[in-house]
């Protein structure tokens, strides 16, 4: 009896798992840790941590954490550690209703940090920490894209936006110019000039719960389980990470008028307002089209070939906040 009550107690204690991507952000890494590791031991917090080493690391990271029995993991990093953490998480060979019991937190720490600021996550680690340490478990929405390559079904879980048409040229421009411009915004607002240049139409059928809603060409599409996008475009102003939709945008092709008309929209929520914005809500959402496309889902760039499904899984998991 006394053997098991040990056992139990240490596996009790193993809860909180941290994932760390130590390039996320501008401060050292060696001072976040140390800052971190203070603030966990002056709260007694018992814990165990994992650095990303490369890109897509932790989705293995957050599936292992999850699959030992971890049920808090703590994220420190920016929208793309937090998605694939996520992906992780969903891809782990635990039950849906273990699924629901795992409560993540953030500490943002990239450049975008869209999924953060829609709860007001401050990037000082005490704040953080007190949100995590003394936040409620709040159930939230995570986003799955189906698609088919070489026969093949896969699944790419998103828990902030995915994107297609304007939206992954901006990210894979944006991904060169950082290279070359250091300010986030700066870079962005470039990056997007040169992907709506870039950018060619192309047609594509869209199915809402069941509905045809668009059987025409498209220039731009943005389907938001949260509000904020692109380091701070409140491309669906609406959405809520709980409400169990998504709240989404498309656009034609835009006139140069329309585009001058629609730049200084971008962050202050009013961009649905402009009558060539075409703004929907569902759960389930079919992109069919023949053309070689790419998409984004949280910032993180994937190619795909023909149709896709965007499905809504309603408090698949929870969130400290």
């Amino acid at each position: 009896m006394i053997i098991v009550h040990y056992v139990l107690c240490i596996r009790i204690e193993l809860v909180l798992g941290i994932i760390i991507n130590p390039k996320s952000g501008k401060r050292a890494f060696r001072a976040q840790r140390i800052y971190l590791w203070k603030l966990l031991r002056r709260r007694h917090k018992p814990f165990t941590y994992r650095v990303t080493k490369y890109a897509g690391h932790a989705i293995e990271l957050g599936r292992e954490l999850v699959e030992k029995g971890y049920d808090e993991i703590l994220v420190l990093g920016g929208d793309g550690t937090l998605s694939e953490t996520v992906n992780g998480i969903m891809r782990a060979n635990i039950s849906d209703e273990q699924r629901r019991k795992v409560c993540f937190g953030l500490m943002p720490r990239g450049t975008g940090n869209d999924f953060g600021r829609f709860w007001g996550l401050d990037k000082d680690y005490k704040t953080a920490l007190d949100r995590f340490f003394y936040g409620k478990c709040r159930p939230i929405d995570v986003g799955c894209l189906t698609y088919w390559r070489n026969g093949i079904e896969h699944h790419r879980y998103f828990i902030n936006s995915v994107g297609f048409g304007v939206d992954p040229l901006c990210c894979s421009w944006a991904a060169t110019f950082k290279y070359y411009i250091g300010s986030h915004h700066v870079n962005y607002f470039f990056a997007l000039l040169a992907a709506i240049c870039a950018q060619k139409p192309f047609r594509v059928q869209l199915v809402v719960d069941g509905k045809t809603i668009v059987n025409d060409l498209l220039f731009t599409m943005n389907i938001g389980n949260g509000p904020y996008s692109g380091g701070g475009i409140r491309q669906n102003p609406d959405a809520d990470p709980s409400d169990g939709v998504f709240h989404s945008i498309f656009v034609r092709k835009p006139t140069f008028r329309q585009v001058m008309k629609a730049i200084p929209k971008l962050f202050n929520g009013r961009l649905t307002e402009l009558p060539f914005i075409h703004s929907f809500t569902g759960q389930d959402i079919q992109v069919i089209t023949r053309k070689h496309v790419m998409f984004e889902a949280d910032g993180i760039l994937e190619n795909i070939m023909g149709p896709c499904e965007v499905h809504c899984l309603h408090n698949a998991m929870q969130m400290r906040v």
